[in-house]
């Protein structure tokens, strides 16, 4: 019994025939002349009648066949399954029933079409609904529904930005246009009729074994080229018997068939060892098992191999065949089982070695019936992305080739041919194991190896054997010429036809004309030479026969290459350079039909002058791709259509995947293949030109000539090209840039395209196909991945990206400020203002003192609650080393402030700059400052390792606020003195320096009292992200109105405990350190950020000992947890950290909440009981250290997702999660009580509406007072400090904070009951850059550089005349670094729209970051321009 056919496979109509016959109906013979018998193939039907004959049985539309081939009874005889004795009716003799697959090809309705006769009883009523039953009119509708599927256009859910983005390029109006008349198909010379034709291949086989049993049928060579053995017909037909008898019998165990007719099995042999091959080929054929030849895995990583796991996943194959030594050396696991490649099916391996397998019983024969539609073996076949197909060929369809093949090259008994192909698949097989075997020609197998070690073997083996045939490729043509001048005395003299495979290349005519240029001195023949063109799904699509001696040579074509760009065949007269010369391949094969269509949208046929793609239809082609129907349909059952869409008959077509037209003569011309096609800007250009341009210039010395790789990537809309070459190890960068830039300007000047990306890399480094091609789609692939590893490469984003959208021209702010009020309240748009709680009344009087200064509420707690720990300082390992209770705090700033005020000099009022690690100390001398009337400034001490970068900064700031003295510890004090500070700064300068670690007992005469709370209590200095140093001054109202509003906001009293990680030197970091639990009285667990650097666990470990509520840290920290603690949640929980106590996680920052660290954070240390809902952040500026914090009270943050184009154009356009460049935002956290914001237009300085992008300013008792400048530049700090809006409420003083956001208002309810407004920060204006008119955040092109690569650490942006620079951080190895180029620069195109000037990629750590983990882009320019990156790598993008 045979298996089924699939339900998409072509098959002809069947013949009447008795149910006994050897073929049974459900595996239809191909047509009445071949089931006639083996002695004649008559002519009852020509080609023609034959292949509309065949279209009978032709199941037309894949999703038909889901309800047509399932065996209900139709005009058109499908096998019935169901009924399996009862012959086929008839073939309707009506000319309307061959209709019927057209109707279905062509309507819509083809889900539900039904074709039955009313008369005969359905088999299988599941399927669809029989016209002659009666249907419920509700059914009928829903029918009638679900033929013509409303479904709006995809465009209507989803507009694609692509029209308002790209610059669209004008058609030229000189584009050629093809003006020929439409091509009329080209017809093959009939199949001829022999008379001794065997009715089966293996027919053949079996007749050479028993007559010509002596006879050669293969040599083989060993490595050095000399014969290794001769495998006669005799023994290839006993041994394949044997073979087939084992595999049908001696597999399992005795009463287990393991192989059945039909099944698929993979043939696993080196290409060194054709004779295994060869029995095992014809082993399988006589099993009527299916072969499928594929290459030998040599690693777990071969190029493509998860690709031949699909192929072999898709043909279902759960058996392999090998030989032993082949087995032996795969790789294998340690315990010596075969390694499971990557993406393979598991497979049963069985050896085929002759000692392996059994002798047929005396009465035992292989079945051999005629050749019918079943499949015969499977052809693998890689598509340009990768993915390895089979094309399955059936029985007639093999024979009909070799057949076709035999006529076409007039093949004659006993002849010998030289195969240097690959005898596995294509030519190498169609003619050296299947056509040779027909026709009993010797041949002699060549492999690849040998090839290498010896060049000239196939030239020598053509010389000793008198060859007549040889098959080669050009690669060996050239070879050949190279290796000959060691050779003198061969001649090829013999040969009648040379046959190139790859013909059909571009560079092939050079190659064939330099070969015969070297060789007609040792008897080559001119006429010998016969290019073919070929593909797997059409085989031999055109073959040049063997000409007359003497007879004239075909012409050859010079087209222009500006034409075949626009698919339109132009001779070139003029320009040499940029033609191209093409040689024709020949005819049409015998039997065979063929047309030119177009390559892309129907199958409409081409005029004479105009370039398409071949289809043939011929009985000697593939019939599907193994077990996917879907893809089958579009390249194996194509009807092309004339100009209007008519089908031109109802003649099956396959594609052949070749590029080409039909010359003078009806002669071939192929100019590339489908794959190798580039289409850029609407012109086509082959990949194949492109590389042969490549190896004109300059080759030799730069980069090895077969190893090139061209092909295209889509970025921004339309196709890059990328040509990727492996160069000489001998080879200076100098050579190869100057090589590289060459190739630019020639593929420029011929091809008239811009290259993207040229990248050169190590030799043997690119995948390499089994014969020592290069494996383009593995090779794209790693580019895409990052992971080809080039040594040199060139971007030119900026000549070939030429679609990109014109730059904005902001149009002048002429608009009255009250018409914008006007026209916002005309459209119903409230003001963008958000405002949080009332500060409230205070409560009493005597609390009203306390309050008014925090000196005297530190004294309170020290009279009235002295042994209240208010702060408590953790060591890396978690150990409190410091305590500090209100009664110690406030004796320890009373010794300070006697020291301060014993001192002469420093007098009441002036800056004292503390300088202190993070601790209790840095507090004490902070309220010491205070109690002796001076004003603290606090800065980060300077780090002992890296003196010379940190200690300018401190140098800075005590000169920029002119302070008195320095307070520090007795370590510091040693460094700000030691030869290494020496080198830096000028340490004779330094003000008083005054050690406070020993100070000696004493008690200050008095404490210092402000006369008002507007006095200055402390300054705050602080580096911005733009590098500027800026101080700010702090009263002693806005000290008070700050601490009140956190106590508010975090519901703090002194029964309360709080963590905090972060550094206690500026903004709301110092205000929370240092300020807030002496004023509300809850007690402070400290830990220093840099202890987490040696002790990770600390802070979390922390918050789950002490079972704390609230906790602050910073990114940096949040960044620390989640980089180093991400795969260690298990043990965390293990040693019971757990985090469900956690009510708020505050991250304090200025700048734009980082959602996906946050989030990430979240999402990792859930396990370990931590609420989603309990991070959050902060968001404070030099203005107002505190606008935003997430406290008990107020609503949860939202999120909300904003379209990135219209932020760069100042504009706020909501839309919906997952929408395309949709950027996620999160609100900054509930404003702070007391504190007033509104959203205002920078350059108007008018109030916005809801929702809308403006600067946001604020108001509130806690603003800063003003900067603190030596030079007293009053307007600046005016204009910062006490602004006033141009309209609307011009009475207000607002501060400036200088970053962009919007408020909006929300669905949630906030304390008081009132919809709650959210404040979104999008980030600060000095940071944006202006590029093409737009204002674009350099963390948005970090966050898409950041994602570009898995080496890619930090990375940071900023612009250089106008060319944006990209600085990346490589986390990777270093062979990674220029990986990271076209990444980046993909990335940035692709989301921004915008060309990276310059890629700089930096080791760790280069990138100056912060306390705040705020990247210092100002920094890192002036390094860059001072060229003090030391980069790995700089790539220019030119």
């Amino acid at each position: 019994k045979m298996a089924l056919p699939m339900p998409t496979k072509r098959r002809s109509a069947y013949v009447q025939s008795p149910v006994d016959n050897c073929t049974p109906p459900d595996s239809s013979s191909s047509s009445d002349d071949e089931a006639v018998s083996s002695e004649s193939t008559g002519p009852q039907q020509s080609p023609d009648t034959w292949i509309n004959s065949s279209l009978h049985g032709s199941s037309t539309s894949s999703s038909a066949s889901s309800t047509l081939s399932h065996g209900e009874s139709r005009p058109t005889q499908a096998p019935q399954p169901q009924s399996q004795q009862v012959p086929p009716p008839p073939t309707p003799a009506h000319p309307h029933d061959l209709q019927i697959p057209r109707l279905v090809e062509s309507a819509r309705e083809c889900v539900f079409v039904r074709l039955s006769h009313p008369t005969l009883p359905d088999p299988n009523p599941g399927v669809g609904v029989p016209v002659s039953s009666r249907v419920s009119t509700k059914i009928q509708q829903l029918l009638n529904t679900l033929k013509r599927p409303k479904r709006p256009p995809l465009s209507e859910y989803f507009m694609d930005d692509q029209e308002e983005i790209v610059e669209v390029p004008q058609a030229d109006p000189n584009t050629p246009k093809p003006e020929g008349r439409q091509i009329i198909p080209v017809k093959g010379e009939p199949l001829g009729v022999v008379s001794n034709w065997p009715p089966a291949l293996q027919a053949a086989l079996a007749r050479w074994g028993a007559t010509q049993g002596k006879s050669p049928a293969l040599t083989a060579l060993d490595i050095t080229g000399k014969p290794l053995y001769t495998l006669t017909f005799g023994k290839l037909w006993s041994r394949s018997v044997k073979l087939a008898y084992t595999l049908l019998n001696k597999l399992g165990t005795k009463n287990e068939q393991i192989l059945k007719p039909g099944d698929r099995v993979a043939l696993v042999y080196p290409n060194s060892d054709p004779g295994m091959f060869w029995v095992a080929f014809y082993g399988c054929l006589l099993a009527e098992v299916i072969p499928v030849p594929i290459e030998v895995p040599l690693s777990r990583k071969d190029a493509g191999s998860s690709q031949v796991g699909f192929l072999l996943g898709s043909c279902g194959v759960g058996l392999a065949l090998t030989s032993e030594i082949c087995l032996k050396g795969l790789p294998k696991t340690p315990t010596g089982e075969i390694l499971q490649f990557k993406g393979w099916p598991r497979l049963k391996w069985v050896v085929t070695d002759s000692k392996y397998l059994t002798k047929p019983s005396k009465d035992w024969q292989p079945h051999i019936p005629t050749a019918n539609t079943d499949t015969a073996y499977i052809e693998y076949k890689a598509s340009k992305e990768g993915t390895v197909m089979g094309v399955a060929v059936s029985k007639v369809a093999m024979l009909t080739h070799c057949q076709a093949l035999s006529q076409a090259c007039n093949y004659c008994e006993g002849e010998t041919l030289v195969n240097v192909l690959d005898f596995k698949k294509d030519m190498g097989l169609w003619h050296g194991v299947l056509t040779s075997v027909m026709n009993r020609i010797h041949t002699i197998s060549v492999p690849y190896a040998v090839m290498k070690a010896c060049p000239l073997s196939w030239v020598q083996r053509v010389h000793i054997h008198k060859a007549r045939v040889a098959l080669v490729k050009c690669r060996d043509l050239h070879w050949a010429m190279m290796a000959h001048r060691d050779q003198r005395d061969t001649s090829l003299a013999s040969l009648r036809m040379l046959i190139v495979a790859d013909g059909a290349n571009p560079w092939s005519v050079s190659s064939c004309d330099a070969f015969l240029n070297v060789f007609q001195a040792h008897g080559l023949k001119p006429e010998v030479i016969c290019p073919c063109a070929t593909s797997p799904e059409a085989m031999t699509v055109a073959i040049r026969r063997p000409g007359v001696p003497g007879a004239p040579l075909p012409a050859r074509a010079i087209l222009s290459m500006t034409g075949l760009s626009h698919g339109v065949i132009r001779v070139n007269t003029e320009d040499k350079n940029s033609a191209l010369t093409v040689q024709d391949v020949g005819h049409v094969m015998p039997g065979a039909l063929m047309c030119i269509v177009k390559p892309d949208g129907p199958p409409m046929l081409c005029k004479t002058d105009e370039i398409g793609e071949i289809v043939v239809n011929s009985r000697a082609g593939g019939n599907m791709y193994y077990g996917l129907h879907g893809v089958t349909k579009n390249t194996f059952e194509v009807i092309p259509v004339n100009a209007s869409g008519t089908p031109i008959g109802e003649i099956p077509f396959v594609r052949s995947g070749l590029l080409g037209f039909v010359g003078p003569g009806s002669l071939i011309f192929v100019v590339g293949k489908n794959e190798g096609l580039l289409l850029v800007s609407g012109r086509r250009h082959n990949a194949d030109d492109l590389v042969a341009t490549a190896l004109a210039v300059e080759p030799v010395k730069t980069v090895y000539r077969g190893r090139i790789a061209v092909f295209s990537v889509t970025v921004f809309y339309d196709e890059r090209i990328v040509i990727v070459a492996e160069q000489r190890p001998d080879a200076s960068e100098e050579d190869s840039f100057q090589w590289m830039s060459r190739v630019l300007q020639a593929i420029d000047s011929i091809h008239q395209v811009g290259l993207y990306c040229l990248a050169l890399v190590p030799a043997n480094t690119l995948p390499k196909t089994p014969l020592g091609g290069i494996h383009i789609s593995d090779t794209k692939q790693l580019f895409l991945e990052g992971a080809l590893h080039p040594c040199n490469i060139l971007m030119c984003p900026h000549t070939c990206v030429t679609n990109m959208p014109k730059p904005r021209q902001k149009q002048p702010v002429g608009v009255g400020p009250a018409s914008i009020m006007v026209g916002n309240l005309v459209a119903g748009k409230r003001i963008a203002q958000a405002a949080g709680r009332d500060l409230g009344l205070i409560e009493d009087q005597d609390l009203v003192r306390k309050h008014q200064f925090l000196t005297e509420a530190l004294q309170w707690r020290a009279q009235t609650d002295p042994d209240h720990t208010l702060y408590v300082l953790l060591n890396a390992k978690g150990v409190a080393v410091c305590t500090a209770t209100c009664v110690q705090l406030h004796k320890r700033a009373e010794k300070i402030a006697a020291a301060l005020m014993e001192r002469s000099g420093i007098n009441i009022g002036e800056n004292v700059v503390l300088l202190y690690p993070p601790g209790i100390d840095l507090i004490a001398a902070f309220y010491g400052c205070l109690y002796a009337g001076c004003i603290p400034v606090t800065v980060r001490p300077p780090h002992p390792q890296n003196l010379s970068a940190t200690l300018p900064t401190v140098r800075m700031i005590i000169d920029v606020s002119k302070a008195a003295c320095i307070l520090t510890t007795q370590v510091l004090t040693k460094i700000l003195r030691s030869k290494e500070a020496a080198a830096t700064v000028n340490i004779k300068t330094w003000p008083i320096i005054i050690d406070t670690d020993d100070l000696p007992r004493k008690r200050p005469p008095t404490i210092y009292k402000p006369p008002n709370a507007e006095m200055i209590a402390y300054l705050d200095f602080s580096v911005s992200t733009t590098g500027m140093l800026t101080g700010v001054k702090i009263s002693h109202a806005a000290v008070s109105a700050l601490c009140r509003s956190i106590k508010l906001q975090c519901e703090l009293y002194s029964s309360r405990q709080i963590t905090i990680c972060l550094d206690p030197y500026c903004g709301l970091g110092f205000v929370l350190w240092c300020l807030a639990s002496v004023y509300s009285g809850h007690q402070s667990i400290l830990i220093p950020p840099m202890e987490l650097e040696s002790s990770l666990t600390l802070w979390l470990g922390t918050l789950s000992q002490y079972r704390i509520r609230d906790t602050f840290c910073s990114y940096s920290v949040m960044e620390l947890c989640t980089k180093g603690l991400g795969g260690q949640t298990d043990m965390l929980k293990a040693r019971g950290v757990n985090l469900s106590c956690v009510r708020s996680c505050v991250v304090v920052a200025e700048e734009r909440p980082r959602l996906a660290l946050t989030h990430s954070f979240s999402k990792l240390f859930k396990d370990l009981g931590l609420s989603m809902r309990a991070v959050s952040t902060a968001f404070g500026s030099r203005v107002n250290l505190a606008i935003c914090l997430q406290g008990t009270t107020g609503p949860d943050p939202s999120t909300v997702y904003v379209d990135m184009k219209s932020l760069r154009h100042d504009r706020v356009r909501l839309v919906e999660r997952g929408a395309p460049q949709s950027l996620p935002l999160v609100e900054s956290g509930t404003i702070l009580p007391g504190v007033r914001v509104i959203i205002v237009n920078p350059e108007t300085r008018g109030p916005l509406g809801d929702s809308h992008l403006g600067e946001i300013w604020v108001n509130s008792p806690h603003n800063a007072t003003g900067y603190y400048t030596i030079y007293g530049e009053e307007n600046l700090q005016a204009d910062h400090f006490n602004t006033k809006l141009s309209f609307g409420d011009p009475q207000t003083l607002w501060a400036r904070t200088g970053y962009l956001g919007f408020v909006k208002r929300t669905e949630l309810t906030d304390s008081s009951g009132d919809r709650h407004d959210a404040l979104f920060v999008v980030g600060s204006l000095d940071e944006t850059l202006e590029l093409r008119g737009l204002r674009y955040h350099p963390i948005d092109i970090e966050t898409s550089v950041s994602r570009a690569h898995r080496s890619i650490g930090e990375s940071a942006v900023f612009t250089w005349t106008n060319l944006l620079v990209v600085v990346a951080e490589l986390c990777g190895s270093e062979q990674d670094a220029l990986d990271l180029v076209p990444l980046v620069t993909n990335v940035v195109l692709e989301e921004h729209h915008l060309i990276v000037g310059v890629v700089v990629i930096v080791d760790p750590g280069v990138i100056p970051i912060n306390s705040r983990g705020e990247k210092q882009r100002m920094h890192l320019r002036d390094s860059f321009l001072a060229d003090q990156l030391d980069p790995i790598y700089v790539a220019y993008n030119m």
